[in-house]
């Protein structure tokens, strides 16, 4: 049995949890504040009509952008109340309820394997930490050979970038590129958030 999401844990502990982060987010979209730039970061280095996994995609604002300008995205996420807002806020993507450390969406009539894999928000951080490599495993076998998975999260969240980047070799991915932020600046030692770009070893 998979250990519940850390993500969950907190919804179990506080009902109204999803709701508060719904619409958190959209306050800040009616307030104007620049909620994609994650998206346009996975935009810049996708090629056009890319198929695109967000995986812990909440309630949809990356994967959503990166529909609107012409990418073929499927979105996943764990809690139904996000989904139910993804498809309300951000309709196109095929949004799914699903656990990461088990994912299989061959199981849903999806066969292809994706361009870019991006995980953005703290998805790693929020997984249960004994599912970490499980669920980077999921990822991988959702890949393309040539495709690159983008994750990223910050510092703090009792997850070492050194321990992330050994999971992450133990699911069969090998960085890519390290970034400190999604504005493509140079990861160092100090860095208090990390961007990964990882490829298929």
């Amino acid at each position: 049995m998979v250990e519940t999401s850390l993500w969950m844990q907190k919804v179990a502990a506080d009902p109204g949890h999803s709701r508060w982060y719904i619409e958190r987010f959209r306050a800040m979209a009616r307030a104007g504040d620049d909620l994609v730039g994650e998206a346009r970061f996975v935009d810049a280095m996708a090629a056009r009509g890319s198929h695109i996994l967000d995986a812990g995609c909440g309630p949809g604002r990356v994967g959503g952008y990166l529909a609107s300008v012409g990418h073929h995205v499927v979105g996943v996420d764990v809690d139904p109340t996000l989904i139910e807002a993804a498809e309300q806020d951000h309709p196109g993507p095929r949004w799914l309820v699903d656990d990461l450390a088990e994912l299989d969406l061959s199981a849903r009539g999806i066969t292809d394997q994706f361009d870019i894999i991006v995980s953005a928000g703290n998805v790693m951080t929020f997984v249960a930490p004994s599912t970490r490599v499980q669920v980077l495993t999921r990822l991988r076998a959702h890949l393309k050979p040539d495709g690159r998975a983008v994750i990223g999260f910050g510092a703090g969240r009792d997850y070492e970038y050194s321990q992330f980047l050994d999971d992450a070799a133990h699911a069969g991915l090998t960085p890519d590129l390290l970034l400190s932020t999604w504005d493509v600046r140079p990861f160092s030692d100090d860095s208090d958030f990390l961007v990964a770009l990882l490829k298929p070893a």
